[in-house]
């Protein structure tokens, strides 16, 4: 986990020192210093941040029919990427390895890329989507949104 990765995520509120995640189905109460259920969102001094903002662990050209769609853009590409973590617990989830990863403390492993350069890799390999894939996608939230911003050149 590198410094560029953390920052103050978005929807949360201070509850006296504590802080309610309500980014997703689990509505976490996180105290001081502790991490919610997904293990990359955590309270810092009354705020909520998030530890994975461009943090990637995984990122992989695909071929779309690889994802859960149907007769989406068949016979193209998808960009496939994720960050460590995950705010569900799959009995037999097929990449546990990274999504049940993080703990309530310790390094997050990955490795930093600004959502530019995410656009950029996907485009320089052909690729016609961005899938964010391995993990639930709702815990890096902030980092899906700045990519959905960034410019995809023709």
């Amino acid at each position: 986990m590198c410094k560029e990765s953390t920052r103050e995520a978005q929807f949360w509120q201070n509850l006296d020192g504590d802080v309610q995640c309500s980014l997703c189905h689990q509505l976490c109460r996180i105290r001081p210093g502790k991490r919610g259920i997904c293990g990359v969102r955590e309270n810092q001094e009354g705020k909520l941040m998030t530890l994975v903002y461009g943090n990637l662990i995984a990122a992989n050209v695909d071929p779309i029919e690889k994802k859960p769609f149907f007769h989406f853009l068949p016979g193209s590409l998808a960009y496939s990427i994720a960050t460590a973590g995950c705010n569900f617990r799959c009995l037999h989830c097929q990449n546990a390895d990274i999504s049940q990863m993080p703990t309530q403390s310790g390094r997050i492993p990955g490795q930093f890329v600004p959502p530019e350069e995410v656009v950029a890799a996907a485009q320089a390999s052909g690729c016609q989507a961005i899938a964010y894939t391995y993990t639930e996608p709702t815990i890096f939230f902030e980092y899906a949104q700045d990519e959905g911003r960034a410019p995809y050149g023709s």
